[in-house]
């Protein structure tokens, strides 16, 4: 009797462990299963990436794709443990740059170089800067799926009543800031509850008062320092902005200062060109970051990067993943992107007439002209330093810190990264 009851035990054991193994590469009915896990999980993107995979599995009826979504933070912690696991997605989202580099050099990630080389007909037809943010040693790790940067916005009718011009250098905006807080306006919008928001601003100023090298060296984990007067001096000029701003910086967030700008109440916010749409019926109107006298960067680089998606290292079906996301990447699904979600896709020539507006438009070729592209800061570093800067520029915005404590402690922050990495 003990005997015929172990056997029944191990045999249901065995049974799961099949059905487990079965379910992370073929379902019951012969099927390839695809696990594909990305971080948007409200509208237009949940239906937009529900109807890409109806259309998909339409055209391979062999494939079957599952759908996991969590929303932007809770993203951040649970991809890194899934990739962890033995039953990693098959395809997930990534943020380009160290992030994806972090899973890349984890071995997390399928070396795509040969399907990049093999289907030249997919792959040129995608905008090839936004490749390079995907590629470590010469080697491309993920596909670009959308482009953004960021860019001030203006309210066109404001400035028209005012008689204002978009500003082109940091003395005329701070000229321009003035003059609509006398008449009542907010300025510039900004809500740094959640401080991603203030990244964007960090990034910028950092790459245009800390030359380029000291900057990239900075940048690396394993010789950060942080000791240049650039980096006080570009939080000086966020300083400068403080009259400026909305009250409460620190209370409220980036989609309610948004509204208070589709309102009218205020004439300016630092934005992503991915927020165009999310912003009408505004008269708007894009300037780029004002030159600053003495900045020692490029006026000419763009703060931005894409966002793509990768391939798990231990998927038991490549193939399959890899014609999924060409097909998420090819023309007609980068132009129903735009249409539907007013996102810009990193497939050329996806925004047209039919369905973008003119300002959109100009988005796009902003990103497609620039020079060179500044990564988002808060996945351009360690996460320590990320941390550690923009927790105590929150406090710099609440007048609990100065520029200089501000980089003292990301000094400690980046000593300790140094010493992780050694």
């Amino acid at each position: 009797m003990k005997k015929m009851l172990l056997f029944l035990i191990i045999a249901a054991v065995s049974l799961l462990t099949i059905a487990g193994c079965s379910s992370q590469g073929s379902s019951a009915d012969g099927k390839v299963t695809l696990k594909f896990f990305h971080r948007w999980p409200k509208e237009p993107e949940k239906s937009y990436f529900q109807e890409v995979v109806k259309e998909f599995e339409k055209k391979h009826p062999d494939i079957n794709i599952q759908i996991e979504s969590v929303l932007n933070d809770s993203y951040k912690d649970k991809i890194k443990v899934m990739l962890g696991t033995t039953s990693p997605p098959d395809i997930y989202f990534s943020w380009s740059d160290e992030f994806a580099f972090k899973f890349i050099k984890g071995n997390k990630a399928l070396d795509l170089s040969s399907y990049y080389k093999n289907d030249t007909d997919w792959s040129s037809q995608l905008v090839q800067s936004q490749i390079t943010p995907f590629t470590y040693e010469n080697k491309q790790y993920g596909v670009p799926w959308q482009m953004d940067a960021k860019s001030f916005f203006y309210n066109k009718d404001i400035f028209q009543k005012l008689n204002l011009n978009p500003p082109k250098t940091w003395d005329e905006l701070i000229d321009v800031s003035k003059k609509l807080k006398a008449h009542g306006y907010t300025p510039i919008s900004f809500g740094t509850k959640a401080t991603w928001t203030i990244s964007h601003y960090i990034g910028t100023l950092n790459q245009r008062m800390v030359d380029e090298k000291t900057r990239e060296k900075d940048y690396n984990a394993k010789t950060g320092e942080f000791t240049d007067e650039g980096y006080v001096k570009a939080l000086e000029k966020l300083q400068e902005l403080m009259p400026y701003f909305n009250k409460h910086v620190n209370s409220v967030d980036h989609e309610y200062v948004r509204q208070q700008f589709k309102s009218g109440k205020s004439a300016m916010i630092y934005a992503e060109t991915a927020e165009i749409k999310l912003v009408e019926p505004v008269n708007l109107g894009m300037f780029p970051f004002p030159e600053i006298s003495g900045q020692k960067g490029s006026s000419e680089a763009l703060t931005g990067a894409p966002e793509g998606f990768m391939i798990s290292s231990k998927t038991k079906h490549p193939k399959e993943a890899v014609e999924f996301l060409q097909f998420l990447t090819s023309k007609k699904m980068g132009e129903k992107l735009v249409k539907d979600v007013g996102k810009y896709s990193a497939v050329q020539g996806t925004a047209t007439e039919e369905n973008s507006t003119a300002v959109q438009r100009e988005a796009v070729q902003h990103i497609v002209d620039a020079k060179s592209m500044v990564p988002w800061f808060d996945m351009d570093v360690d996460v320590e330093i990320a941390d550690a800067y923009l927790t105590s520029v929150q406090q710099m915005l609440g007048g609990d810190m100065t520029p200089e404590q501000v980089m003292k402690a990301v000094q400690k922050a980046a000593k300790q990264v140094r010493a992780q990495a050694e």
